[in-house]
């Protein structure tokens, strides 16, 4: 095979080009647009020395721009007339084709040129239920084929052989009609635009489909058979020079990703905890949807979009307000002076960290843009060249400065206005409880809690305490039983018995799974060693331990009671701040602790709490001895 240098040098130049545009575009994905590049290249420089397709896969939660970021680089190749997406479905009548093969036939990239082909939403294409039973579907089922090496069984034999029986009838009633003495009859008809498509396909013909489509239905008879003669017609059609881009969103793997309305929690605490997600965690993920040979198709190139950070947003918000000035210069001549008051308005309204950058645009539009158009109308009446935007939150105003002139328009920010409407008693039964989770956490951990909240954007009252990660071990998920209980039995040392409010039902049901797990799955309990957990995570019931449970749980009430009673005067006054601010940092949440004499360490979002093992682990001397 003769190497065209000057040809791969051009491409990398294309290549490097796509990658500055790519970063350009994107915000808070520049190591994945690398690895994506990288993993492509040898696909884009050399595709003749493929025997396989390259399958890349994209992972992450909604709003991130994976299909997005797939498009544009189609358009930075100039590959949009050899690209084709495919959204994979079992339910009947949901596509116009029921086969990947048909998929790619239609859109002409049969041929065994390079190509790129798309597969989104992957995950709505199950092939395991949740109770593990498979799913019935006759659809796309040469996708797996697709992966395994990029060929693609042709099923043609029956469909050349109607075609010429077809072509023959006609031919057949063509000679009737003219016995007959019929006027008018097209002695020798031409194929029609459709067959001449699917013609072409199967036949691999080369010429354009408009000339096939001129072909006498007796031509393409016997191009038929001249195929059918060769057997190259039955051949595999291959695809092992295509760019298979498989995306999807794994909420098995991305478990904060079922928070979508949570605007509070801050962004960098998704993405530390997004960060932390490995190929492993992916092809666990994959396996509760795919059956295991199926999973191996996916291949080891697994790409893993971390949430956004708050520095992404903040840059995302910067980049939008720019060109919203940069539009309003050239279509008005008008210069637009944006106050850092605003983008703080766009960021406490506009970002929920799993949900991407979609809600970013939409509060935008309602923020600036909306009310941009209005102060215009005003700038160009009196004949001014400059706006001066604000927002005055003490007022919950926006204002325009117009020459001489002040513009104010009411405004509250749609997530502020739910804040806003939380009541100052529901706040304070929320912070007591918070407070509750936090004292123990402090205590049992040493830790300060990521985010303390009690004033949330939420149609109903609520707040959240947000831990690290932590290492289970039997130890620990003692401690975080007794953290879950800490919450209700906070509200009852505080308000007494009678006050306490029922926000504890998800606690005490996380609490009752942990102990139950902790009996039954782990064996952490001398009386009950077998592990009662079935395949598919269903488990049977057990009444011999459900005993054991009630009691485990009634000792951790006892004890958590006891510490948080112990530490009544840090849990009020961590209370009293909570609910006066309705949120408190880590940094924060430690200086209250350490008053108080608890040992407490704040620690980064990433931090893992787990046991150091290393420390018991004993060293062998060199003779290999311990």
């Amino acid at each position: 095979m003769e190497v065209d240098f000057q040809q791969i040098e051009a491409r990398k130049q294309i290549l490097e080009t796509t990658r500055i545009e790519l970063k350009t575009h994107f915000v808070g994905i520049d190591e994945t647009i690398d690895d994506l590049l990288n993993y492509i290249q040898i696909w884009y420089l050399m595709p003749e020395i493929l025997s396989r397709p390259i399958i890349v896969n994209l992972w992450g939660m909604t709003g991130v721009g994976k299909t997005d970021l797939v498009r544009r680089l189609v358009k930075c190749l100039n590959f949009q007339d050899r690209f084709v997406e495919i959204e994979l479905s079992h339910t009947e009548g949901s596509s116009w084709d029921s086969s990947v093969g048909s998929a790619l036939n239609r859109n002409g990239i049969s041929d065994g040129k390079p190509a790129m082909v798309l597969f989104d939403e992957i995950q709505r294409f199950n092939t395991i239920n949740p109770d593990g039973s498979p799913v019935q579907s006759s659809k796309f089922t040469d996708f797996w084929e697709l992966l395994s090496d990029g060929k693609l069984s042709k099923r043609v034999k029956d469909d050349l052989d109607y075609y010429i029986q077809d072509y023959l009838y006609q031919q057949k009633n063509i000679k009737k009609r003219k016995e007959r003495g019929e006027e008018d009859v097209d002695e020798n008809p031409t194929m029609g635009f459709y067959e001449a498509q699917n013609l072409k396909s199967m036949l691999q013909l080369d010429g354009e489909i408009s000339d096939i489509a001129d072909m006498s239905q007796m031509q393409m008879i016997e191009q038929i058979r001249q195929a059918k003669q060769k057997k190259k017609v039955y051949e595999p059609i291959d695809h092992s020079k295509t760019l298979l881009i498989i995306s999807g969103n794994l909420d098995e793997a991305f478990s904060m990703a079922t928070q979508i309305a949570e605007s509070d929690v801050d962004a960098d605490i998704f993405h530390a905890f997004t960060k932390k997600i490995t190929m492993v965690d992916i092809k666990n993920a994959l396996s509760k949807s795919f059956r295991p040979e199926q999973v191996a198709r996916f291949g080891n190139i697994h790409l893993i979009y971390a949430s956004l950070k708050k520095c992404d947003f903040e840059k995302l918000i910067e980049h939008e307000i720019d060109r919203i000035i940069t539009t309003t210069k050239t279509k008005f001549d008008v210069d637009v002076n944006v106050d850092r008051s605003i983008r703080e308005l766009v960021y406490r309204n506009g970002v929920f960290p799993v949900q991407g950058v979609r809600p970013v645009f939409s509060s935008l539009i309602d923020i600036l843009e909306t009310n941009l158009s209005k102060f215009l109308f005003t700038t160009l009446l009196r004949h001014e060249k400059q706006i001066d935007i604000a927002y005055s939150f003490d007022k919950s105003q926006i204002t325009a400065q117009i020459g001489d002139r002040l513009e104010e328009i009411p405004f509250v920010g749609r997530i502020d206005k739910i804040r806003e409407s939380n009541l100052e008693a529901t706040i304070a039964n929320i912070s007591v409880h918070e407070s509750g989770h936090a004292v123990a956490y402090m205590v049992l951990f040493a830790l300060a809690p990521l985010q303390l909240k009690s004033k949330l954007a939420s149609s109903y009252a609520g707040g959240f305490t947000f831990p690290h990660q932590i290492y289970e071990t039997k130890e620990n998920l003692i401690r975080q039983i007794k953290i879950y209980l800490a919450g209700g039995i906070a509200e009852e040392i505080i308000f007494g018995d009678k006050l306490a409010s029922v926000g504890r039902i998800h606690d005490r049901e996380q609490a009752t799974k942990i102990t139950t797990d902790y009996i039954r799955r782990y064996g952490f309990d001398d009386g009950f060693q077998a592990n009662y957990t079935l395949e598919y995570g269903h488990s049977m019931e057990m009444k011999a331990t459900d005993i054991d449970v009630e009691k485990m749980i009634t000792r951790m009430v006892s004890e958590t009671r006891e510490l948080l009673s112990s530490n009544k005067s840090l849990l009020q006054e961590l209370s009293w701040q909570l609910a006066a601010t309705g949120s408190l940092t880590a940094t924060e949440v430690a200086t209250i602790g350490i008053k108080y004499g608890i040992p407490v360490i704040v620690e980064a979002e990433g931090f893992l709490k787990i046991p150091e093992y290393d420390r018991f682990l004993p060293k062998s001397d060199r003779d290999g001895k311990l």
